[in-house]
């Protein structure tokens, strides 16, 4: 039985990594829908809050008696508690580290379910008064758009993890109105990696979401960012001071994370309530630790609160923040963050004013630049930060002071401190590793169908006498018994058998001496990633790419080996 060749079917539109325009229209879209989903997260929370407490929302808990501000994180936590134990570990996952494991256990793909988990949870811990942030929810749920999405429309997994910056980067556009920073994010901590056309459909999705955020919310952020003077060159042993102290603060953070970490064990129960009950006792000392804290922020900005208050936010939002992340409520990082860098910045800013007056220091440019510097430290993201800063202010005249805060503050943090960033802590106690080396980079981006060898045709393992178009042998040959796939096997080394045995004579493969290839099968959605994952899970030499979507075709789309790769990576590395 000679060779039946397979018909060559061009790859897919998405199957190139390297495909812009179509990303870029995709892009687009992520970024609308994005922008939607975070802003319909924030009404959410919003809404909840007016609901339950009748006031001006999850901004302000300024209005609670001492046994509401208990209550309330009590209360909160322990009707969580009740819907967390109805789920399954996996179901439970929410935030920047779901999101980044995602993207490495299972190339990208965001379940439905715990996004909605992350919207409906995260809105009633943040509502409830738990002491987090929006933004690292709303990071998971815009990544989710992008990966469902790139689900629906059943595109090759190499999309994934652009569209998830997509989605990353119009989270953070549309809730802090910083598209630049939001793009900056998503390449800097979410896909690790800076590439021209990784960039384009995310810059695309953050210019959208910053579009949709302006029609439905005005554009504005609800950070109160005073207009900032250009500060002057006798600013900066302060402004370096203040660097040291933010990623100090920053380290502080994550060591008290891994201490909260300890007690993940726990069932949910405990640990929730041990979170609620923690935040609904500091805050009958320090009531500005409830949920977002944006108004204490926005006092800090400019400059209505007391040193001592200042203070106590600082450590108050460090202990209530890194328990509650340790405890697994559905929190983000990023606002606490800006709190705990906005109100430290206008400490040590109101310190220095007081005792060098002559200088002209303004306490506001410092709570902003610590606002950036503590963000940098917590995520490992100096430029993010960076951009986040000017874009806030309106003003690159920050962007001096701001940069030596910033390097100053994360060399604090890992060379002086040896501490991770918040995620990598949490991704290190889960022992989680999430490799960002070129290679790995290249395989996740990389569709099976860019790289793998389309020249295969499918063959009885009995030959006959015809040798009729016997060199036209392609390079793989799929041996199959009945409607049974045996083995792959060489076009050459069938074609070297048939030249030996003479004409009339018959073959059995099965019955000769020839290099046989197992394989594993995999869609034409996969990545190179998950090619060399089924070969060494399966323990095969090959992976056979099959489409089962088109009907009475058997779906034989081509061959990959490890050789197949390599060959792919001395090509673009």
């Amino acid at each position: 039985m000679l060779p039946r060749n397979v018909k060559a079917r061009a790859a897919p539109l998405f199957a190139d990594h390297r495909a812009i325009l179509p990303y870029s229209v995709l892009g687009l879209l992520v970024g609308l829908l994005s922008a939607a989903v975070v802003l319909g997260f924030e009404w959410f929370i919003d809404s909840l809050a007016k609901t339950w407490l009748s006031s001006a929302g999850a901004n302000d808990f300024s209005g609670l008696l001492d046994w509401q501000r208990l209550a309330l994180p009590v209360g909160s936590a322990l009707l969580l508690a009740g819907v967390y134990s109805l789920l399954r570990p996996d179901d439970r996952e929410t935030g920047i580290v779901h999101v980044l494991s995602r993207m490495e256990s299972h190339y990208g793909v965001l379940p439905l379910r715990n996004a909605l988990l992350q919207f409906i949870a995260g809105g009633v811990a943040l509502a409830g008064g738990q002491s987090g942030g929006r933004e690292g929810p709303g990071v998971h749920l815009g990544a989710a758009v992008g990966s469902g999405l790139t689900q629906w429309l059943n595109l090759p997994n190499s999309s994934q993890r652009i569209m998830i910056a997509c989605g990353t980067a119009g989270s953070i556009a549309a809730a802090f109105n910083t598209p630049l920073a939001g793009v900056v994010f998503a390449m800097e901590v979410i896909v690790a990696e800076y590439t021209v056309v990784g960039f384009t459909p995310v810059i695309i999705a953050a210019i959208s979401a910053t579009t949709i955020s302006h029609a439905l919310d005005g554009g504005v952020t609800r950070l109160a960012v005073p207009i900032i003077a250009q500060g002057s060159l006798l600013d900066l042993p302060l402004i370096l001071v203040l660097g040291l102290l933010a990623g100090t603060l920053a380290a502080s953070f994550t060591r008290l994370l891994k201490l909260s970490l300890r007690l993940s064990g726990l069932h949910v129960t405990w640990r929730f309530l041990a979170a609620g009950l923690t935040t609904g006792l500091v805050a009958l000392l320090v009531p500005g630790v409830l949920g977002l804290g944006y108004e204490s922020l926005n006092a800090a900005l400019l400059g209505e609160l007391a040193p001592t208050l200042l203070a106590a936010l600082v450590l108050a939002k460090l202990l209530t923040c890194a328990i509650s992340i340790g405890m697994g409520l559905p929190v983000g990082v990023i606002g606490p963050g800006l709190l705990i860098g906005g109100c430290a910045g206008s400490l040590l800013g109101s310190a220095a004013a007081a005792l060098f007056p002559g200088v002209g220091v303004e306490p506001g440019l410092y709570a902003v630049i610590g606002m950036g510097a503590v963000m940098a430290a917590m995520f490992n993201a100096p430029l993010a930060a960076l951009l986040a800063v000017v874009e806030l202010t309106g003003s690159a005249a920050v962007a001096f002071p701001a940069m030596l805060a910033v390097i100053s503050a994360n060399l604090t943090m890992q060379a002086g401190w040896r501490s991770r960033s918040v995620h990598q802590t949490v991704l290190a106690h889960l022992q989680r590793v999430i490799p960002d080396d070129p290679i790995s980079q290249l395989l996740h981006r990389s569709n099976v169908m860019s790289a793998m060898d389309r020249s295969i045709s499918i063959m009885g393992h009995q030959l006959g006498t015809d040798t009729a178009n016997i060199e036209d042998l392609p390079s793989w040959c799929l041996l199959k018994r009945d409607a049974e796939y045996l083995f792959l096997v060489r076009g050459a080394d069938v074609f070297e058998l048939i030249r030996q045995r003479g004409d009339g004579a018959q073959l059995d493969l099965l019955e000769q001496d020839i290099r046989r290839w197992s394989f594993a099968t995999l869609s034409p959605r996969a990545t190179l990633k998950e090619a060399l994952d089924a070969m060494r899970r399966q323990n095969t030499e090959a992976v056979l790419i099959v489409d089962k979507t088109v009907p009475g075709d058997d779906g034989i789309r081509g061959v990959l080996t490890r050789d197949i790769i390599d060959q792919f990576f001395l090509l673009r590395l």
